[in-house]
């Protein structure tokens, strides 16, 4: 998925508190959304649904706040969603971006 993404021209900040400070095809692993240094339009959930609502309300403390809280295929949790909702984001559930940006037939970013 971050290879796809990249590829595709977007900037990709892997955020996995346990390999914090390693790399992914080049990229710096933050431990945190809060220590990404640019703002961020999205936030994919690439974990299990009961980790939602942390990466929501962490996601939500961001100034600005992104404007998407993306969840992975097989991640689905409701109340969490309702909260970003609420604050203004825009919600995927249970979706993957390689197969929507495909399906869509978006062009690669400039």
């Amino acid at each position: 998925m971050v290879k796809y993404l990249i590829g595709k021209g977007f900037a990709v900040f892997p955020v996995n508190p346990g390999k914090a400070g390693s790399e992914v095809l080049g990229r710096v692993v933050h431990a945190r959304l809060a220590d990404i240094p640019d703002p961020v339009d999205m936030v994919d959930i690439f974990r299990g649904s009961d980790a939602a609502p942390g990466v929501v309300d962490e996601a939500l403390r961001l100034s600005p706040p992104p404007k998407v809280i993306w969840m992975q295929l097989g991640v689905i949790n409701d109340p969490p969603a309702a909260v970003a909702e609420a604050a203004g984001l825009k919600v995927v559930m249970n979706r993957c971006p390689k197969i929507e940006l495909a399906r869509l037939r978006i062009p690669p970013r400039a």
